[in-house]
């Protein structure tokens, strides 16, 4: 990734902890342990696009390789789509992750040539940027509070959610993601 240390290091912390909190919510009851294994991938995975370029470059292998890592994934998120569509957001990340990867294989990598050409093709990242922004805008907006109707409380049986079974957290991870593949495409 080009651009700022500072900035890429606070985009690898955010993305890992982005994966660490999807991982707790693999191991929470009910439905959605095999979405949150994506979502944890797709978050280790950005922390490694992310790191910068200055301190470590990879080889093109570890791009291909997560190319097709996340091609795996975003075929999962085709067959998934026919039951639930949020799904669908699983594909378009995959898709940016493939295209990221691939760029990233494409990349220079030598230090000492300057790389002023934008990378990959501005139509893809242009399409990419607009969904990623409009999910993230949307994903903040149901981060708002809904005004509470006066009722007797929850019930004392059922005891508070654990972390990785809040539906807000779970968002809040999706929007930070969101932002952060927004950065990265910027930063392409």
């Amino acid at each position: 990734m080009h651009g700022p240390v500072s900035a890429a290091w606070l985009l690898v912390a955010l993305c890992l902890a982005s994966g660490a909190y999807c991982l707790l919510r693999m191991r929470a009851r009910g439905p959605g342990g095999q979405e949150a294994a994506g979502e944890a991938l797709m978050g280790f995975g950005m922390a490694v696009m992310a790191v910068p370029a200055a301190f470590v470059t990879l080889p093109g292998a570890v791009w291909f390789a997560g190319a097709a890592a996340f091609t795996a994934t975003g075929v999962h998120a085709i067959l998934a789509a026919r039951r639930s569509p949020h799904h669908l957001h699983h594909l378009a990340g995959s898709a940016a992750m493939v295209y990221m990867s691939l760029v990233m294989a494409a990349a220079p990598t030598s230090h000492h040539t300057h790389h002023t050409a934008p990378g990959g093709l501005p139509v893809v990242t242009g399409v990419l940027l607009a969904y990623f922004a409009g999910y993230a805008l949307l994903a903040g907006v149901r981060l708002i509070p809904a005004p509470v109707a006066a009722s007797g409380g929850p019930s004392p049986a059922a005891g508070p959610p654990g972390w990785g079974e809040r539906a807000e957290l779970a968002l809040v991870c999706r929007l930070t993601m969101a932002i952060a593949m927004v950065s990265m495409l910027l930063a392409m």
